[in-house]
């Protein structure tokens, strides 16, 4: 009850402009949000690097609602990457991007050719791109620019949720060589028909799909701060005699970060989740709700 009450609020947009201007809630959003630019990501990302930490940098927009601020976001991705590089970040660094930031909901080719553009600015730094999942109704348009955007691009990484029905069946058709995939839990309120709905079936699922990555032939990426479910996913890496760089956990920047120390003390690749921006009161209220 209490996680679908914060749900609903963060898609809140006059809650949103309330927050932003309490600096408590600023505060609260400097745990989990690396600063307001590129500038600040980048410091923050290379204290991670400096800590043996792989990121992947999440910039943080307002909802994309015309064509030109679909190419605003576009150009920020570019810049950013060009900076990371600048900074010795990349390849370790990659950019994580949602394709309703670059057009998705207005027009779905825009949105593929933007993507594109981020992709290519990726190559050339020597890193890649992840298309981040959203909410259900954008999985299938996700998942078909994620094809075409392979053909290029084949490093582009795929983000899969375990709460959706389907995922067991994605996780299948994307467990092949040279794929990488995100796995995680899922942070939108969805409906009963597409979702699972009880923390236990969701745990289930998601071992379910890590199962099938694990023994695939892929790249899982394993997203990811429950503890039962990360000594699940070590214990099957062991089981599918995975060396350490034939996968790796992923973990959200200010959410212990102990684990992410003893995780890549172990030997894993940990990838810290960096997200930055000014419009971060969505993000941050999902991560408060996300218990799990």
């Amino acid at each position: 009850m209490l996680r679908s009450l914060f749900l609903s609020a963060a898609g809140s947009d006059r809650l949103g402009r309330l927050a932003a201007a309490l600096p408590v809630s600023r505060k609260v959003a400097a745990r989990f949000v690396a600063g307001d630019g590129v500038g600040e990501a980048v410091r923050t990302g290379r204290a991670l690097a400096d800590d043996g930490l792989y990121v992947t940098f999440d910039h943080l927009a307002e909802e994309t609602r015309s064509a030109e601020q679909a190419v605003a976001v576009r150009d920020e991705y570019r810049a950013l990457l060009a900076r990371a590089k600048d900074a010795g970040l990349t390849p370790a660094a990659e950019v994580s991007l949602k394709l309703s930031a670059l057009g998705l909901r207005l027009d779905e080719r825009l949105a593929y050719e933007h993507a594109q553009a981020v992709c290519a600015a990726a190559a050339e730094t020597g890193t890649t791109v992840t298309l981040d999942a959203e909410d259900h109704t954008t999985t299938d348009a996700v998942l078909e620019i994620l094809a075409e955007l392979r053909k290029d691009h084949p490093g582009t990484g795929a983000v899969l949720q375990a709460c959706l029905r389907r995922t067991e069946g994605d996780c299948r058709e994307l467990a092949t060589a040279g794929s990488r995939v995100r796995l995680c839990k899922g942070a939108y309120a969805e409906p009963e028909s597409v979702a699972f709905q009880s923390a236990l079936d969701i745990d289930k699922s998601f071992v379910r799909c890590l199962n099938i990555l694990m023994s695939g032939d892929g790249y899982p990426m394993v997203a990811t701060h429950d503890p039962r479910l990360i000594a699940i996913a070590e214990d099957r890496a062991r089981w599918f005699d995975r060396l350490p760089e034939e996968y790796e956990f992923q973990l959200l920047h200010g959410v212990r970060p102990q684990e992410q120390a003893r995780l890549a003390a172990g030997g894993n690749v940990v990838r810290v989740y960096l997200p930055y921006g000014t419009h971060w009161y969505g993000y941050v209220v999902r991560r408060l709700a996300d218990r799990r």
